[in-house]
């Protein structure tokens, strides 16, 4: 078994039982101690995973949510890959909403310079970025920022969602499962995502195979709410066939 399926495997363990023994991973895995140790290591820096005395809980279970800088650290590769696959969902004109998160903000990073879009957005680093561009409107949402993630949220940034229609919503997710839906630690951040689902034509998600069949606290909508998923080649076949019986189509990038 190669480390990235055994480290994948860790983590479903993980969040299935709330808690990784490294003892019984071991022995479960025919590996040593040393190598299930190192493993949670990896999957600690991904975010994932915290480690505790004599094996890991999952994040979301210690209520805990990685921080942006962090979040923007890991899994750089498939992040890009994630961004250059979804600029095919971006209509040739018009308007998107532009979720905050890490994967989203590589989508912004490439936006063609060829089309005259019209871009709401409740991320506060993208709009120093994207307003100097002379092809973009660029329209930010206002509210209570969260420090965590530098995402404009609460009643504010709903009321104006409340009135906006937009081509195309690019979202991010904490975690997305056929038993849960679309999920992410914070209320707030659930409520403003659910909103900004209601506020467009097409939906599309961007996020790594890591979210896949991880649930967080807060619930922003079910998987069929996404038109399109647009993720990396790590993601499980298994894990593949689930979020596309739910409705979205989904992309491997």
């Amino acid at each position: 078994m190669y480390a990235q399926e055994r480290q994948r495997k860790i983590a479903e363990r993980a969040r299935a039982e709330g808690r990784a023994d490294v003892a019984e991973l071991a022995a479960d895995f025919d590996v040593t101690t040393e190598t299930v140790r190192r493993d949670l290591t990896v999957l600690e820096r991904q975010g994932l995973l915290r480690r505790v005395h004599g094996g890991a809980i999952p994040v979301e279970r210690l209520g805990f949510e990685p921080g942006l800088a962090d979040r923007d650290a890991v899994l750089t590769s498939e992040k890009e890959r994630i961004a250059k696959a979804a600029l095919a969902e971006l209509p040739a004109e018009g308007s998107i909403l532009l979720d905050a998160g890490t994967t989203t903000a590589r989508f912004a990073e490439i936006l063609p310079n060829d089309r005259e879009l019209t871009v709401v957005t409740n991320a506060v680093p993208l709009v120093a970025s994207l307003a100097v561009r002379p092809q973009l409107t660029v329209l930010l949402l206002g509210g209570k920022v969260r420090g965590r993630t530098m995402a404009a949220v609460e009643d504010w940034t709903l009321r104006a969602l409340a009135d906006t229609y937009v081509d195309v919503a690019f979202l991010g997710t904490n975690g997305m499962s056929a038993e849960r839906g679309l999920t992410t630690p914070d209320t707030g951040e659930a409520a403003v995502k659910r909103a900004m689902i209601h506020a467009a034509r097409r939906v599309v998600v961007l996020a790594d195979h890591t979210k896949a069949g991880n649930d967080c606290l807060a619930r922003f909508g079910d998987l069929s709410d996404a038109d399109v998923i647009v993720t990396d080649s790590g993601l499980a076949p298994e894990l593949e066939e689930q979020l596309a019986a739910a409705g979205p189509e989904v992309v491997r990038s």
